[in-house]
C-alpha cells in the first residue's frame, strides 16, 4: 500500500507493513513515561487518529508484543498495561506497585547485585525444569509514600 512501511521484527526474519496508528501506537509508548492501558492509548491517539478502533488498538500492541518492542504487565489493576522496551544502551529496570492508587515507579538500583541473583535464579530453574527462561520480570507490590 501506498505511504506504508515494512518493518522488520527484532531478532526475527518476518516483516509486516507499518502503518500510521502502528507507527503512532509505538512513538506513543517510546515517549511515555507512564504504563500505559490500552484505554489510555486509544484515548491518547483518538483526537489526532478519528479513526482508530479499540481492536486497532489491541491488534497493534499484540503485534508490537511479537516483534519485541514493548513488553505486556498485568499488574493485578484488571487491565493490562504496556511499556517500550529501550535499546539495549538504556538501563534495566523493575517495577514497585502502590496498590492503593496504582501508581508503578520504576527502579534500576542494584543492577549488578541482582543480576547476579537473578542469574542464578535463572539458572538453577532452567536447569530443574527444563525451562529455557528468555526474560523476567519483578514487581514489588505495596503503597507509596502519598498512600501510606
Amino acid at each position: 500500500m501506498r505511504g506504508q512501511r515494512i518493518r522488520r521484527h527484532r531478532g526475527k526474519g518476518h516483516f509486516q507493513r507499518w502503518t500510521a496508528p502502528r507507527e503512532a501506537i509505538l512513538q506513543l509508548l517510546a515517549k511515555s513515561s507512564k504504563h500505559m492501558s490500552a484505554k489510555e492509548i486509544y484515548h491518547a491517539l483518538q483526537r489526532r487518529y478519528p479513526g482508530i478502533g479499540m481492536t486497532t488498538v489491541y491488534r497493534t500492541l499484540d503485534l508490537l508484543i511479537r516483534m519485541g518492542l514493548i513488553h505486556k504487565f498485568a499488574f493485578g489493576d484488571g487491565h493490562n498495561r504496556y511499556e517500550f522496551i529501550p535499546d539495549e544502551t538504556k538501563q534495566h529496570h523493575h517495577h514497585l506497585i502502590c496498590i492503593e492508587c496504582g501508581k508503578i515507579i520504576n527502579y534500576s538500583e542494584f543492577p549488578d547485585e541482582e543480576l547476579a541473583l537473578v542469574g542464578k535464579i535463572e539458572e538453577k530453574l532452567a536447569k530443574k525444569y527444563n525451562f529455557q527462561i528468555t526474560d523476567h520480570n519483578i514487581e514489588f507490590i505495596g503503597l507509596c509514600p502519598k498512600c501510606r
